[in-house]
């Protein structure tokens, strides 16, 4: 028993038609998991954005506990030196005692100033980081919801469509759809 060209011809006809709708879902599935890509990184990325605020608030804390450790420790030095001043009998409010007191004060005030601009500076760091890291999810979820898996699908089976539409076509126009027996 011998197939006819027009059962040949057709069954090509519909190994290309399978194709085309196989080509078809495997885009579809394609722009799918990219999509689901896209947002596990947007995700990801506002996450990280969250952790480098919390870590510049972080900073913000250690400067101040810095300070806090900072003006005990001052306080006890000026304490010692005023009692030691003190002890010998000197005008603490006068001359080199009064002088020696607002040294101690200029010098806290410098070494505060300073923690607090290194706090600060970190901590903007931290925020700069997460500024950019809320930009890149806002991109990314941009980038994920221009993505049609249903259109990439379309396309595909559409343009596969028109290639299993000519293969028909010049199967008609040869006359392999006609019936011809073989064999």
């Amino acid at each position: 028993m011998g197939f006819s060209t027009a059962q040949l011809a057709m069954s090509s006809l519909g190994l290309q038609a399978g194709g085309a709708a196989a080509s078809g879902i495997g885009s579809f599935f394609s722009a799918k998991t990219q999509q689901s890509n896209l947002d596990t990184q947007a995700i990801l990325a506002e996450t990280n954005a969250r952790l480098a605020e919390r870590t510049a608030q972080s900073a913000i804390n250690q400067g101040q506990k810095q300070v806090g450790a900072l003006t005990l420790k001052a306080g006890q030095l000026k304490g010692a030196q005023r009692a030691r001043i003190a002890a010998n009998g000197v005008d603490l409010g006068v001359g080199s005692a009064a002088e020696l007191q607002a040294s101690t004060d200029i010098m806290k005030d410098i070494d505060k100033n300073t923690i607090e601009t290194n706090a600060i500076q970190s901590a903007w760091g931290y925020r700069s980081q997460a500024i950019n890291y809320e930009l890149q999810a806002n991109t990314l979820r941009s980038s994920a919801d221009a993505i049609s898996p249903w259109g990439a699908g379309a396309s595909s089976l559409l343009g596969s469509a028109g290639t299993v539409a000519s293969s028909w076509y010049q199967m008609k126009k040869s006359g392999a759809l006609d019936g011809t027996w073989l064999g």
